[in-house]
C-alpha cells in the first residue's frame, strides 16, 4: 500500500513538472542587422532547428517572439551580403538583445577608387561617379587583351578602325577614341600614337581593377581626358598571389598565356607578369582575298616593385616592355612583300618601353612625387606607304594632400614633355632647299588645385581649377565642379560639370590617314579642341525580400568647340582636316542595373542612348549631321548562375549595337550607308577543381555575326592600278569600275571573326 502511494505521488510530480515545462513562458530575441554601421533592411532571420523567422524592417530592426528557451542556431541572410550563422542562448521569459553585423559580398559598393579625385576614397563616398571592374568581371568573358574585354561595359565600345590591320580605339559615350585617356596606375603614359597598345598586352594577372570615369577629367589629368579616362590599377606585390597562370586557346588557333609571380626580396616585394599572344593562322571566310583577322605575335613583360618604408610611406617602381608584330592583307602576302606594290599587306611592328613610379616624400605633410617615362617606336608598312614614328613622353607630378577642417585640399604641379617624329608632313618644315625634318617638342607645365568640402554628412561639394601652358598652343584653363547628395544609403545623387581640352595629332589618331589609300590634307593650323560637359548621376539600391536591385542612371551633355572633323566626302582620294566651323554635341542617357537573387543568379545589364551630331555652316546654310561610326544605342549584359554543389558556374555575356553611319566613297557607292543592328554573344562554363585550379571553356560569337563581305572596297586592286582619274584627280566610272571606287579599308564597324570555341585553365597558388 505504501509503495503504491509513493508511485502515485511520483507520477503526479512528474506530470506536474512536464506541465510546468510546457507552460513555461518562451523568450524573445530582438535587435538590429547592420553592415558597415548602417542598417540592412529586408534581411531574413530565422533558426536552423525550429520553425521561427522574420524579416527586418526598413531600419534594419527585427524581433522574434515566442522563441523556446535554450540554445539555438541563428541564420541571417540578405541579398548582397555573406550569410551569417551564430549560436544564441534564449532565456525563459526574458528578452535577449542581439545586433548582427553582416559582411557585404558586393565589394564594388565599398571599393576604394582614386581616379575621380586623385586620392583614395570609397566608391560610395566619391563625389565623382566612377565605374569599377575587377578581374572577376573580365573572367566572365576571357579575352587576350583589355581592349577586347571592354566590350561588355555599358557606354564603352572598342572600335576597329581598319579591316586589314585591326587597330582600333575606345569610344566612351559615342565620342571617338582620341578623346579617351588611358592610364596605368594613374600615370598618363598611354596617348596619341599608342592608345590601342596601352590596352593590349597588359598581363591580366597583374590587374587589380579598372576604373572608368565618363566625362571630362582634364582638371586633374590634362589633355585627352575629354570623353573620359580608363585607369588600370595594378596589384600591390605585397598582397598578390604567389603564382598565377591563365592559359587558353581558341578553335581559330589563337593562343594566350598570362603568368604572374610574386617575389620577396627582404623588405621589398616584386610582382612579375608576362603576357604572350600568338595567332598565325590566316583565314578568309568571307572570300575577299584578305585575312579576316590580323595575325599577331605579341609579348609583354611587366615588373612592379614596392619598398617598405617608415610610417608606411609609399615607394614603388614599375616597368613594362611591349613588342608586337602584326600583319593583315592579301592571303598570299609574306614579309618578302613588305612595303612593295605587288602584294598588299599592312605590317605593324611596335616596340614600347614604359617606366612608372611613385615616392612619398619623408616629411610630415602628405606630399607625393609621381613620374613616368615611355618610348614608343613604330615601324609600319601600309601597302607601299611607310610610316616610321618615334614618340617619347616624360611626365612628373608633385601633389600635396591636406585636410583642413571640412576642407580636403589637393594641389599639384604637373609637367609633361612630348617628343614626336615621323616620316610624314606632320614633322616637316619648308626650307629653300625643300622640306626638312622637324620633330615636335611640346612642353606642358601646369598647376591644379582641388577642394573637396564636406558641407554636411549628406552633402559634399568638390571644386577644382587647372592651368596649363602648352608651348605650341599657349594658355589653357579648365575648371571643374562636382556635388554629391546622399540622403541615405539607398540613394545617391551626383552632379558634375567641367571643361576638357585636347591637342590633336592627326596622323597618330586616324588610321585611315596611314593606309596609303588616301592623301591627307590639313587646310589650316589646327587649334586645341575644347568642351563643356554636364553629367547627372543617380544611384538607387533596393533591397527586397529575395532580390537586391541596384540602379545607376546618368544623363550627359557635352558641347565641343574647335572640334576637328575628318572630311571623307569632298575627295575620295583624300582626307581633309580642319577645325569645325560650328559646334558638336554629344548627349544621352544611360542605365545600369545590378540584380542579385537569393538563389545563385546575378544579372548585370545596361543600355546607353546617345545623340551625337555636328552643326556647321555650309554655303550659307546650317547643316546638322551625325558623325561616322557613332551609334544611337548600345546595350550590354552579363548573366551568371552558380552551381555550388558541382563547383561550376555559367556566364552568358553579350552586347548590342544600333546602326551607325559608315564612310561611303561617293554617291555611287553601292554599299549600305548604315551598319545593321548587330550583337556579339558568348557563353562560358567554369569548373573549380579544388582551391587552386579552374577549367573554363565556351563559345564566342554565338550568332556567328560577321560584316558584309564587301567591307573592303576593290580588294582585288589594292594599289588602284586599274582606277581611271580625270584631270582634276576625281575617279571616273568605267565598265571595270562602274561605281568609281578606290581601294579603301575604312568601311568597318565590327570584326570579321565569326563563331569559335575556346578552352582554358587557371592556376593560383598562395592566394
Amino acid at each position: 500500500m505504501v509503495k503504491t502511494v509513493r508511485c502515485i505521488v511520483c507520477l503526479c510530480l512528474l506530470v506536474a513538472g512536464i506541465a510546468r515545462a510546457q507552460t513555461a513562458p518562451p523568450g524573445r530575441l530582438k535587435g538590429v542587422v547592420l553592415a558597415d554601421g548602417k542598417p540592412v533592411p529586408f534581411a531574413s532571420i530565422g533558426f536552423a532547428d525550429i520553425k521561427a523567422g522574420t524579416v527586418t524592417d526598413t531600419a534594419g530592426v527585427y524581433e522574434l517572439a515566442n522563441v523556446p528557451a535554450g540554445r539555438h542556431q541563428l541564420q541571417v541572410s540578405a541579398v548582397g551580403f555573406v550569410k551569417h550563422m551564430q549560436a544564441v542562448q534564449v532565456r525563459t521569459g526574458n528578452t535577449t538583445r542581439l545586433n548582427i553585423h553582416l559582411q557585404s559580398t558586393a565589394s564594388s559598393l565599398n571599393e576604394v577608387v582614386v581616379t575621380g579625385t586623385l586620392k583614395p576614397v570609397s566608391k560610395a563616398e566619391s563625389p565623382v561617379p566612377v565605374d569599377v571592374f575587377t578581374p572577376a568581371f573580365f573572367r566572365k568573358n576571357p579575352t587576350p587583351s583589355l581592349f577586347d574585354a571592354l566590350q561588355n561595359i555599358n557606354g564603352v565600345r572598342p572600335q576597329l578602325n581598319c579591316n586589314v590591320c585591326n587597330t582600333g580605339d575606345i569610344h566612351i559615350n559615342g565620342l571617338e577614341g582620341p578623346y579617351t585617356m588611358v592610364m596605368i596606375d594613374g600615370m598618363p603614359i598611354v596617348s596619341s600614337l599608342s592608345t590601342v597598345y596601352g590596352l593590349s598586352g597588359i598581363p591580366n594577372s597583374l590587374v587589380e581593377r579598372v576604373e572608368i570615369v565618363k566625362g571630362p577629367a582634364s582638371t586633374l589629368y590634362g589633355s585627352e581626358a575629354v570623353a573620359g579616362l580608363i585607369n588600370i590599377i595594378t596589384k600591390d606585390p605585397a598582397h598578390a598571389p604567389l603564382l598565377t597562370a591563365d592559359v587558353f586557346s581558341t578553335s581559330w588557333q589563337e593562343h594566350n598565356v598570362d603568368l604572374g609571380l610574386r617575389i620577396n626580396a627582404g623588405k621589398s616585394k616584386s610582382l612579375l607578369g608576362i603576357n604572350y599572344y600568338n595567332y598565325q593562322h590566316p583565314i578568309d571566310n568571307n572570300g575577299d582575298g584578305f585575312t579576316d583577322v590580323t595575325l599577331q605575335h605579341r609579348i609583354s613583360i611587366f615588373n612592379k616593385w614596392t619598398f617598405a618604408r617608415k610610417q608606411q610611406r609609399v615607394a614603388s617602381l614599375a616597368a613594362r616592355y611591349y613588342y608586337e608584330d602584326r600583319w593583315g592583307g592579301q592571303m598570299q602576302w609574306t614579309p618578302h612583300w613588305r612595303g612593295t606594290d605587288s602584294v598588299y599587306g599592312e605590317s605593324i611592328r611596335t616596340n614600347r618601353l614604359e617606366v612608372i613610379g611613385a615616392y612619398q616624400l619623408p616629411v610630415k605633410e602628405k606630399i607625393m612625387l609621381q613620374y613616368s617615362f615611355n618610348v614608343h617606336d613604330q615601324n609600319s608598312a601600309y601597302g607601299k606607304t611607310w610610316f616610321l614614328a618615334n614618340q617619347k613622353i616624360a611626365f612628373a607630378q608633385l601633389t600635396w594632400d591636406k585636410q583642413l577642417g571640412r576642407h580636403n585640399l589637393l594641389t599639384g604641379i604637373p609637367f609633361r614633355y612630348t617628343y614626336y617624329d615621323d616620316n610624314t608632313v606632320t614633322t616637316e618644315k619648308p626650307t629653300e632647299h625643300g622640306p626638312a625634318n622637324n620633330p615636335n617638342h611640346t612642353y606642358l607645365p601646369g598647376v591644379f588645385v582641388q577642394d573637396e568640402i564636406k558641407l554636411h554628412p549628406k552633402h559634399t561639394l568638390l571644386m577644382g581649377m587647372r592651368y596649363d601652358y602648352n608651348s605650341i598652343h599657349g594658355n589653357i584653363v579648365t575648371p571643374r565642379m562636382a556635388y554629391k547628395w546622399a540622403p541615405n544609403e539607398q540613394n545617391v545623387l551626383r552632379f558634375n560639370v567641367g571643361t576638357g581640352y585636347r591637342v590633336v595629332s592627326v596622323f597618330t589618331e586616324d588610321h585611315a590617314a596611314l593606309t596609303g589609300a588616301r592623301q591627307v590634307k590639313i587646310t589650316e593650323d589646327l587649334k586645341p579642341e575644347k568642351s563643356w560637359n554636364v553629367n547627372l548621376n543617380y544611384v538607387k539600391k533596393v533591397n527586397l525580400n529575395n532580390v537586391y536591385l541596384g540602379l545607376d542612371m546618368a544623363a550627359f551633355y557635352t558641347r565641343f568647340s574647335n572640334k576637328i572633323i575628318p572630311d571623307y566626302t569632298t575627295s575620295q582620294d583624300a582626307i581633309i582636316y580642319s577645325n569645325l566651323d560650328g559646334y558638336a554635341i554629344s548627349r544621352g542617357l544611360s542605365l545600369n542595373t545590378d540584380i542579385a537573387f537569393s538563389f545563385p543568379l546575378k544579372i548585370l545589364a545596361g543600355a546607353t542612348f546617345m545623340d551625337v551630331y555636328t552643326v556647321q555652316q555650309q554655303n550659307g546654310q546650317t547643316v546638322k549631321e551625325r558623325p561616322m561610326l557613332t551609334e544611337k544605342l548600345t546595350g550590354t549584359w552579363t548573366v551568371s548562375y552558380s552551381l555550388a554543389r558541382l563547383g561550376m558556374s555559367i556566364d552568358y555575356t553579350g552586347n548590342l549595337y544600333g546602326p551607325m553611319h559608315l564612310p561611303l566613297q561617293n554617291s555611287l557607292d553601292p554599299r549600305p550607308a548604315n551598319s545593321p543592328v548587330w550583337s556579339l554573344q558568348n557563353i562560358q562554363l567554369t569548373k573549380k577543381c579544388g582551391t587552386d585550379w579552374e577549367i573554363y571553356g565556351g563559345v564566342k560569337n554565338l550568332l556567328n555575326f560577321r560584316p558584309d563581305k564587301d567591307a573592303i572596297a576593290r580588294p582585288f586592286d589594292p594599289f588602284n592600278k586599274k582606277v581611271v582619274y580625270d584631270p582634276q584627280g576625281n575617279v571616273v566610272p568605267t565598265a571595270e569600275n562602274p561605281y568609281a571606287l578606290t581601294f579603301d579599308t575604312s568601311y568597318v564597324y565590327a570584326s570579321n571573326q565569326g563563331i569559335r570555341g575556346f578552352l582554358g585553365v587557371r592556376w593560383t597558388v598562395g592566394k
